[in-house]
């Protein structure tokens, strides 16, 4: 686990805290209960950057979705929520 969900419920910005401080590429997509891909982004994650703030996520209807986290070779699923 290379980082942590600040919440697991979100209106519009999904906030990471990273566990680990090198350098690398940070790619995540939302998917909806369904698995349809709602968002994804990539970012270039700084030496000792300590979190990410995913915004423009308020488009996205209410409800659970996957959040799938991709950092280098490491990779990590969290079920995350969107509500009012």
């Amino acid at each position: 686990m290379f980082a942590k969900l600040k919440s697991p419920v979100f209106i519009d910005t999904v906030t990471l805290e990273f566990l680990c401080h090198e350098p690398s590429s940070l790619r995540a997509v939302l998917k909806n209960e369904e698995g349809r891909v709602c968002s994804k982004m990539e970012t270039r994650v700084e030496k000792d950057q300590k979190v990410f703030k995913w915004n423009g996520l308020n488009d996205l209807p209410y409800g659970v979705y996957t959040l799938e986290l991709c950092q280098g070779e490491e990779e990590q699923s969290e079920r995350i929520i969107k509500r009012i």
